[in-house]
This record gives C-alpha cells, structure tokens and sequence, in this order.
C-alpha cells in the first residue's frame, strides 16, 4: 500500500466544513459555540489535521474549504480557499467545484473530504486517489468492512449493511465527476441527507436494491451495478482498508476513542 506513483494527476479536493452544534446537540459542550470543525482535538483544530494529511499528500493539487469565515486561522501547503457555507452539503460541494471551475483547470474527478476524520494521513489520501486513476467512474464510494473498522475502534458503533460477501460501513472521502453536482442534484441531495443510514439510502435507489440488501443475496460487486444502473451513471465502490477514512466524530463516544487512539502515537502529524 505504500508504493503510491508520483505521476499521478493531482486531485483537487473540496473539504465540507459546515455546521456548529447546537444546545442538545451530541457536540454542543465540546465545541462551545464554534464550528464543529475548529473543534478543539488533540491541540489543534479538528479540521487542520484533516489539513494537515491533504499537505503531505502528493496528489493533491488546491483544496477548497467550505462551510468556514474567510479569515480563519487555518493552513494547507497547498493553494487553499476558504469560502461561508451556502447552507446544505450539496449547495457546498456545488459552490466548491464553481469556484475551482473560476480558479481554472479543475481537476476531471474531485475529491470531497470531511472535516471531522482527523486520523486520516496523506498516505490514505494517496492510496484513494491512486485508485481513482486506475478507472473511469462518475462517482467514487469508499467502504470500509465490519471487521477493519471495529478492529481499529471497536466502540465506534458505526451503522452497517450486511452484504452476500462483507459487512460495510461508509467512509468520509468519496470523489465524484465534478459535474455530477449539477446534473444529479436531486439524487445527491437525497443520499447526502441520509448519509449515516445505509438502509435509507439503499431504499433511495429503489426497493428491488433495499429488498436484496436486507436478504443478504448481494454481493459488493452487484450492489456497485445495481446503484450505477438506478442512478443512471458510472459508480464504484472502493472496499478501503482504512478504518481512519470512515472514523467521523458525530457524538462524543467517537471523540473519546479517537483521542485515545492518537495518545499512544503521540498525536500524529
């Protein structure tokens, strides 16, 4: 895993940053009244160690931060703007790619990164988008198996579908065709805002799919198919052998295993 090419086309990446937890929200005490991104982890802001592995990364060529003001106090080595939230992830993503589009030369396939994955390494990022190259899809969905991620955090208590051949959560990098913002509206719409239920979105993409799914007769491959065919478009799931990748913070149990997870390294960098 770790020969990654160097002669990759460079990836631009627009990194999803909105949203500051409310009262009685699961975040609310750990954040203060911030942006959940600029979230206090490890001694940095929890965005700047997703910041951080976009820079060691190779294959990265602009990043696009959404979600945050102008003026935030954060760095990437990388050439980085920093635009307010336009209210819903997909109004962001789609506001990301317009203004890598006004930038000039964006890249064909465009990563979007979570803010809240702060274990992620530029190594992972390399590995993703080295697989991204070697084909040609529309869109690009990382999944992780039962076993790889409970093994890593154990207490993550993520959501999983059962599949003929493995059990999957999502992870918190995908890359898409970056004009499928614009020409699938509806549909990422639908699978954005149902993203940490797996049942909900396999019952978007039709009941034939959902009913497979819940009898556990379809294996990763006919699940990849049936979702191209539903959506009318080239997808391609990538089993990730990252559990980093998918370790999101939504409620603080997740926090609390991944700061345990970063002391015995020390915090990473």
């Amino acid at each position: 895993m770790n020969n990654i090419s160097s002669s990759l086309t460079p990836l631009d990446a627009i990194v999803t940053a909105g949203g500051t937890p409310t009262q009685g929200e699961p975040l609310y005490q750990y954040c203060g009244g911030k942006p959940k991104a600029l979230m206090d982890f490890a001694g940095k802001p929890m965005i700047q160690w997703v910041l951080d592995a976009l820079s060691s990364s190779k294959n990265i060529h602009r990043v696009v931060v959404i979600g945050l003001p102008p003026f935030t106090d954060i760095s990437c080595s990388h050439p980085m703007t920093i635009l307010e939230t336009k209210g819903s992830i997909l109004a962001n993503l789609q506001e990301g790619v317009r203004e890598l589009q006004k930038q000039g030369g964006i890249s064909q396939k465009v990563l979007a990164v979570s803010s809240d994955i702060p274990a992620v390494t530029g190594e992972m990022i390399d590995w993703l988008i080295e697989k991204v190259h070697q084909t040609d899809h529309d869109l690009y969905y990382n999944v992780i198996s039962r076993e790889i991620m409970e093994k890593k955090f154990p207490a993550s208590k993520r959501t999983y579908i059962k599949l003929q051949d493995v059990e999957i959560c999502g992870g918190d990098i995908n890359a898409f065709d970056y004009g499928m913002v614009f020409q699938k509206q509806k549909l990422f719409d639908q699978i954005i805002s149902a993203r940490k239920n797996p049942i909900k979105q396999a019952s978007i993409l039709g009941f034939d799919t959902l009913f497979f799914l819940l009898i556990k007769k379809m294996t990763l491959l006919q699940a990849e198919i049936s979702v191209s065919k539903k959506i009318g478009s080239r997808g391609h799931a990538i089993l990730c052998p990252y559990a980093e990748i998918g370790m999101d913070i939504d409620k603080p149990h997740q926090f609390d295993e991944l700061l345990a997870h970063f002391k015995p390294a020390g915090a990473l960098g």
